[in-house]
């Protein structure tokens, strides 16, 4: 040993440094941790050298410092690796797998693990092997693909049995059973949550017998067996009261809130939502203030309080990419894909609210939002930018809420006055939209919707490339869906009279580098890439 400290002081400063770790002391352990690599001077001979460094990066990884860890576990590999210790190896590559897949890199998490289980595997380390089965499994399931999860937990289920591990075996139980759940194989759901609870309850795990009654009331939920998904609540509740858990009562009150709102009960459904989200807040668990502030805006929408429903939508994302910054949520993007719908279901049925008012315009917003949409793949818009300009384009007329229904559906010109009312639909929007502080961008498409090429549009008099893209986009879906619609004082006119009247005013109403494409699009000669995919496929079939 480098510093010749005394075996037996060396071993007692690691039982500490593991003990401060489990307390959640993480300074207390990192200090000692550091401690005892010191004095055994880094020598990988018996194997502590490569153990301290993974555990020093461990507490790092826990403290957020994923850099750090991913340093420290390096150099536990390379040390494993310079003394030819290949259990030490595997543990090293198992724990820089979990900083990649923290990080979102798939691909790089499941080469570790696969190199980690192979090396555990070749020095009959059971037990590891089912480590990095479990952690396989997790992975797989985030990014969706559920037969890989099943396979990977499966095969760790199997290990830890053999081992007589019962608690490992439960846990992987319980991930089999929200597998299951995610599928809708909700008899072999409720066999997997069957079995964690037996061993839970055998071994007296309160708190995982807790966590699989939550479990098992989420499955009831899908299910719609809501008697049975009540009783799992109070069961849940009943265990977590007994812990003097907040985050679990939270869990519990959240599942109250979904279960009161699917009975009908919106006053008891808010109540526990409100629950939910003060313990989130208390405990400081950002993950279920995120979900809790997400199934609320479902009882919103049921409500028609469209705006309330939106404020809760923004609050969770934000708390999702908070999360996704501190590294402490895997799998965000489906998440954010669960959470989009929900948005589109709000911002469609508010979009209809404003139609309501006006006779002629039902669906003009789904129509704008589809046209605006195609247009905006054309000119290399994708992913969750094509989300957003859509809800932008179901709200692009917010502010007509304003507007007093008998100067929307007048059958003859407007005064001066009315037309300035009819115009204020894009302030009064953009204000409404500022208020409810979206995560992306939307307030140019309602504001400045009306503008025009030559800067005599309104409300901002704005001309050429200062109108921002999504509005220009918008202004070309907007013109064209209004041309092609009956109005009050008009009969809707064919596709090609549209595109005939509109090409006259390229340049002085529209971007003239945007309007082609339209035409081409409209009249068929292009196709946004997806739609062209589409075609190519029928095409293929039919030959």
């Amino acid at each position: 040993m480098g510093q010749g400290i005394d075996p037996a002081a060396l071993e007692t400063l690691v039982q500490d440094a593991r003990a401060a770790e489990r307390d959640g002391n993480l300074e207390r352990a990192l200090e000692l941790y550091e401690r005892a690599l010191h004095a055994c001077g880094h020598d990988a001979e018996s194997g502590l050298a490569p153990d301290l460094l993974r555990w020093i990066g461990t507490v790092h990884r826990h403290r957020g410092d994923l850099e750090t860890a991913a340093e420290v576990y390096e150099a536990s590999r390379a040390s494993a690796e310079g003394a030819g210790l290949n259990d030490r190896l595997a543990s090293a590559l198992n724990c820089l797998a979990i900083v990649a897949q923290l990080r979102a890199n798939v691909p790089e998490a499941e080469s570790l693990y696969a190199e980690a289980r192979s090396l555990a595997e070749a020095v009959s380390d059971v037990r590891l092997a089912a480590m990095i089965d479990q952690n396989l499994g997790t992975l797989a399931n985030t990014r969706g693909d559920f037969d890989a999860a099943l396979s990977n937990y499966r095969s760790a289920l199997e290990r830890f049995t053999r081992l007589g591990d019962d608690t490992a075996a439960a846990w992987v139980l319980n991930n089999l059973g929200m597998a299951y759940v995610d599928i809708g194989e909700w008899d072999s759901a409720e066999a997997s949550f069957d079995q964690a609870f037996d061993l839970a309850d055998r071994l007296r795990d309160t708190g995982l017998l807790g966590t699989v009654e939550l479990n098992r009331a989420e499955l009831h939920l899908e299910r719609g067996d809501l008697a049975r998904a009540r009783e799992s609540c109070d069961r849940s509740f009943e265990i977590f009261s007994h812990l003097d858990s907040p985050a679990g009562r939270g869990e519990a009150y959240k599942f109250y809130g979904v279960l009161f709102r699917e009975m009908g009960r919106p006053g008891l459904a808010a109540s526990h939502f409100e629950r939910a989200v003060h313990l989130a807040e208390s405990c400081q668990d950002r993950l279920l203030e995120a979900e809790s502030s997400s199934e609320w805006a479902l009882l919103h929408l049921a409500e028609g309080r469209n705006q309330d429903a939106l404020r809760r939508l923004n609050h969770a994302h934000h708390l999702f990419r908070e999360l996704q910054a501190r590294s402490e949520l895997l799998d965000l993007e489906r998440r954010l894909d669960k959470l989009e719908e929900t948005y589109l279901r709000v911002v469609k049925a508010w979009g209809d609210s404003i139609e309501s008012k006006d006779r002629y315009t039902a669906g003009h917003c789904e129509r704008v939002a589809d046209y605006a949409c195609r247009l905006a793949e054309l000119l290399g818009f994708e992913g969750r930018d094509l989300t957003w300009l859509r809800m932008g384009a179901f709200l692009h007329d917010v502010g007509k809420t304003a507007v007093p229904e008998d100067v929307l559906n007048k059958p003859g010109k407007l005064t001066d006055s009315e037309w300035e009312v009819m115009k204020s639909h894009t302030t009064v929007g953009d204000a409404i939209v500022a208020e409810l502080n979206f995560p992306w961008d939307i307030r140019p498409v309602v504001r400045n919707h009306h503008e025009r090429w030559d800067g005599t549009g309104y409300p901002d008099r704005l001309a050429g490339e200062a109108i921002p893209l999504t509005a220009r986009i918008l202004c070309v879906a907007d013109v064209f869906d209004a041309l092609t619609t009956a109005r009050s004082y008009r009969p809707a006119m064919s596709f090609d009279e549209a595109i005939r009247i509109m090409e006259r005013d390229s340049g002085r109403m529209f971007d003239p580098s945007i309007f082609p494409l339209f035409r081409e699009m409209i009249s068929g000669r292009t196709l946004p890439r997806r739609a062209a995919k589409d075609e190519a496929g029928r095409q293929s079939a039919v030959a």
